[in-house]
């Protein structure tokens, strides 16, 4: 039988003196998590506000989405599921070189 969930996601962007901060928040209706994530322009960089946006969001949901594996892992293990391997996961399509 199909099902279908709808999370609340938010995402909140400020900026000041060169520098982005972003905060993304998710509630899934039984778990709330929230990422956070920076981007500073560099001095001798054209300062390009959209840029900044783009990255420091980029970096919350990054760190949103690292938050949610370990949650689903918990999860697994408390269900009974052997634990994930040791060492980085497989990446399908994107490379994680994140700073």
């Amino acid at each position: 039988m199909a099902t279908t969930a709808e999370w609340d996601i938010h995402l909140y962007l400020s900026e000041e003196d060169g520098t982005t901060k972003a905060r993304v928040e998710l509630d899934t209706g039984t778990i709330a998590l929230t990422g956070h994530g920076v981007a500073r322009c560099n001095p001798q960089d054209v300062d390009v506000p959209a840029i900044g946006d783009e990255l420091a969001a980029g970096r919350a949901m990054h760190d949103l989405g690292s938050k949610l594996i370990r949650v689903a892992d918990n999860d697994m293990a408390d269900a009974g599921a052997a634990p994930p391997e040791p060492g980085p996961r497989q990446v399908y399509g994107w490379m994680n070189e994140m700073a």
